[in-house]
This record gives structure tokens, C-alpha cells and sequence, in this order.
């Protein structure tokens, strides 16, 4: 019997995380990060640590999840892959939240939407001005946080029901109040 490539172990990790099964997708990712790292794939073993974080946030276990994705982060940005910085950054931004470190949520979560900016992704540049503006809002920045709430909602182009009707809430306001 042959031994595992890298892909079928991180496949494996995707299918477990995906029913669940959080700490045996830890170990898959793990072992698909071992093996990405021996060939040099330094992409795919970010995106191995990226996806160990992201577990690591649903399991509430905030350091790990930090460590793994601030090192997954560091990788995107030496490598020069904006796509995978921005989302790396997108995610450190969410942990930071669920810390309650507003502020240094904020800050990644700006340097991910001006990445998103730069790249054209109106989607999660819009998720992201939406985040930041929800972040400022709590922290009693209210008009900061809903001018930035706002402009993230007029950039999506898949607004889910929820966006919609918050989008024509907020048409109407404008209407109402000019």
C-alpha cells in the first residue's frame, strides 16, 4: 500500500472538517502540511495552516487558531499571493472579534479590504467593510461604523435576503433624510 499524498491527506481534512470531526481534520491538515513543506509547496502548506485556524476558531481555541493563521498569514504575504494574504488577514480580523480585540480586529481587517480592493473582489472587500463597520459600531464609533457598514453593503453583487432588504432600508433612509 502507498502512502498518502499530500492532496489526498488534505482532502481527507476537508471531508472530515466538513462532517465535523474537527480534531481528526487537524491531524489530516497536519500531515498534509508535513508533506506540502517537505516538497516546498509553500502555498499549500499555508493554505494547510490556514484551514488549521479556521477549525481552531470554531473550536474556540483562540491562540492556536491565532498562531496558525498569523503564520499561514506571514507566508501569503513573503510569497507576494494578495488573494491568500487578504483572506488570511479577513480571518485573523474574525478572531480578533471573537477575542473581543476590536481594535486589532479593525486594523487587519482594513489591511485585508484594501487588499480586496486592490484585487477587484468586490464580495469580500464589501464583507469586509461590512465586518470593520459592525466592529466600530460596538466599539461606540457609530457613524464610522455605519458609513463603513454601508459602503460594504453597496459593494455586494450576492447580497443575501437579509443585505437586500437591509440595502433598500437604507436607500429609504437616504430618500427620506435628503
Amino acid at each position: 500500500m502507498t502512502a498518502p499524498t499530500a492532496e489526498n491527506l488534505q482532502n481527507e481534512g476537508l471531508r472530515l472538517f466538513q462532517e465535523g470531526l474537527y480534531d481528526e481534520a487537524i491531524r489530516r491538515f497536519n500531515e498534509a502540511l508535513e508533506h506540502f513543506a517537505e516538497e516546498g509547496r509553500e502555498v499549500e502548506a499555508g493554505e494547510m495552516l490556514n484551514n488549521i485556524g479556521i477549525i481552531r476558531r470554531k473550536q474556540n481555541r483562540w491562540e492556536e487558531a491565532l498562531a496558525a493563521i498569523e503564520e499561514a498569514h506571514r507566508i501569503f504575504v513573503r510569497l507576494g499571493d494578495k488573494t491568500r494574504q487578504a483572506q488570511a488577514a479577513g480571518n485573523l480580523g474574525g478572531i480578533y472579534a471573537s477575542m473581543g480585540n476590536r481594535e486589532e480586529a479593525i486594523n487587519i481587517w482594513r489591511e485585508a479590504a484594501s487588499l480586496f480592493d486592490e484585487l477587484g473582489d468586490r464580495q469580500n472587500h464589501g464583507e469586509t467593510l461590512m465586518s470593520i463597520g459592525i466592529s466600530l459600531f460596538k466599539s461606540g464609533q457609530r457613524l464610522e461604523g455605519y458609513a463603513a457598514y454601508q459602503a460594504g453593503l453597496r459593494l455586494l453583487g450576492n447580497p443575501s435576503f437579509r443585505q437586500r432588504l437591509q440595502r433598500w432600508l437604507l436607500a429609504l433612509q437616504t430618500r427620506l433624510l435628503s
